[in-house]
This record gives structure tokens, sequence and C-alpha cells, in this order.
């Protein structure tokens, strides 16, 4: 796949080989954290312009919570500049508490019953024509939040009919009920990470299970109609070529129709660290391989994320 031209990727100089990162050191006091020097494909540019400033009064205005604040996305601000966000349900406050991300963990609350109509209110406001929808796990839910996304879907549905709905969406700890609630809501693209290969499953996503990531694709994919099936993977953690590779395979085979392949960076100093910083010809060639390997869309790069310029990814059919 083409790199957009309004993505900073276009821009960064290409590098030729894979950087080894450095663990985090255990000395104590604790000093504070600084990143240590990134490869120049790697430096974003911090813009902000109006765009970016009408969306965080838009979102702040309604109280909602956005991926790109609670992951502490390095696309934020190209994101924002871009008129887009990346909605956040059923809280800020996860119930698992996976070492490669920094969305907070601890006491959770209820789900609010206004924030539907807040999301929608806020999607209106932006005149978006694609949206992403994602949420915290809410494992101490009876539905996992399932209902709370069919309520967005349904609702932006109603009011804005032309509107493409993509969610990214947890595993509702493989109960089939709550999946197929979603599916039922019938978005345009059902999005789920599988996030990394499955030797690396202990330790960065303690709390799920490689196969019934894979199983929940599969069984969005068995659904009639038209919804697209996305999943994403993030490199950097350890993982190897073949591992990869293999990951692709498997994605593949369980239904995934569009997948996204983006650089793993450690958000915190309590995250996991870098173990690699892979190239751009290397993302390129792990495009050319899904394509290959037959995915119909293939999104590949240093600051790509699972809904990094999604509205560019909407198929056409």
């Amino acid at each position: 796949m083409t790199t957009p031209p309004d993505s900073p990727m276009s821009s960064v100089a290409k590098g030729n080989s894979l950087v080894k990162g450095s663990s985090l050191p255990d000395a104590e006091p604790r000093k504070p954290w600084t990143r240590e020097r990134l490869p120049e494909w790697l430096r974003m540019p911090l813009e902000r312009n109006a765009a970016a400033k009408k969306v965080s009064k838009i979102l702040r205005d309604r109280d909602l919570n956005t991926i790109c604040e609670e992951a502490r996305c390095p696309n934020r601000n190209h994101c924002y500049s871009r008129g887009t966000a990346t909605f956040l349900i059923l809280g800020d406050k996860c119930t698992r508490s996976c070492p490669f991300c920094s969305v907070a963990g601890g006491p959770v609350l209820p789900p609010d019953p206004d924030e539907p109509a807040r999301v929608i209110d806020a999607v209106v406001a932006l005149g978006l024509k694609h949206v992403v929808i994602t949420s915290v796990n809410r494992d101490d839910l009876p539905d996992q939040g399932s209902g709370h996304f069919v309520s967005v879907i349904t609702g932006l549905r109603e009011l804005l009919p032309e509107l493409t709905i993509e969610v990214l969406i947890p595993d509702f700890r493989g109960r089939s009920v709550d999946m197929d609630r979603v599916f039922e809501a019938a978005p345009h693209i059902l999005n789920h990470n599988l996030e990394t290969v499955p030797r690396l499953y202990v330790k960065a996503r303690p709390g799920a299970r490689y196969q019934r990531s894979l199983d929940l694709l599969a069984r969005a994919r068995e659904r009639e109609g038209s919804m697209w099936v996305k999943s994403g993977v993030m490199v950097g953690l350890g993982e190897t070529a073949a591992e990869l590779d293999q990951t692709m395979q498997d994605l593949h085979a369980h239904g995934c129709q569009m997948l996204t392949v983006g650089q793993y960076l450690a958000p915190s100093p309590e995250s996991l660290p870098v173990i690699e910083y892979v190239t751009p010809e290397r993302f390129a060639e792990i495009e050319r391989r899904g394509l290959e390997i037959g995915f119909d869309r293939v999104f590949s790069g240093p600051f790509v994320r699972s809904s990094y310029m999604a509205d560019l990814q909407v198929p056409l059919s």
C-alpha cells in the first residue's frame, strides 16, 4: 500500500538497519524518564494547528476520552491536525494491565448511559466521514461492555447513514454472545488487534489469549454481510521475522482481510522496553509479504497504529 501523501511517513529519512533498544535502568531512586534518542525515521513533527485545537475543544466540552490521549499515541497531534480522533468509550480505566499499554488501570465506574449520545454529537461536530470507536477492557461487566458499543453504532447509523463505522473491540473474554451482539450491529469494519506473536503473549498480553483473538476474528468473518475484518500487530518487542510471518499467516487463515503493522514505542518507564527499531525498508518488506499472503489491505510503517489514517484505508466495496 502506498504511504498516504499527508502522512509523516512520506517524508521520513530511510535507514538501512535494525537499531537495538535498551532496557530501562533499575537505579534507585528512579530518575525522571526520558526516552532514548530515536532513529531519524521516528522523529514526529510536533504540529498543532487550528484544526487540532478545535478537536481538543470538542472532546473537552463533551467530556470524552480518546485512545490518542490515554495511550500517549505519537500520532495524536497529526491526527488532531487532520480533524479526527479515535474515541475511547466505557471510561478511561482498564480492567487489565498490559505492560505495553499506558491506559490506566484501577477502579472502574459503571458505564455512562449518556456517553453514546456525546460521542455521536462529537462526530457530528467534527464532520467525520469515517469514525473509529474503541474501548478499555471491561471484564467487570456482565456483557463486557458490548451493549455500549451497540448503542454507539446504532445511534451513529440512525443519524449519519453515510458515515463508515469502524470498531476496535476487546476480546470479550471469548464470550460468543457478547461478540455476536457487536457483530449484529454491523459496523463497516470490525477490528481486533492480535498485537504480537504467540511467544510474547505472556509478557505483553497476560490477560489475553492468542487463539482466543484469532477465533474472534474468524467468527466475525463468518457473519453474513459486508463487514470487513481487520487486525494489527506491533513489531520491535523481540519477535523474529519467522514468528511475524507465521502470525500474519495465522491472521489471514482466520479471516482477517486488513492488517496494520507498526513500531512499538514504550509509552512510559514502566512499559515493556523496545528491543528493536525496525527500519522503513523492513516495514515495506512486511507490507509486500502481507499482500503476498493474501490480505486485501496492508498498512505497514513506523508510525502505523490500528486506527491511524483509518479513513484512508476504508475499502471502496
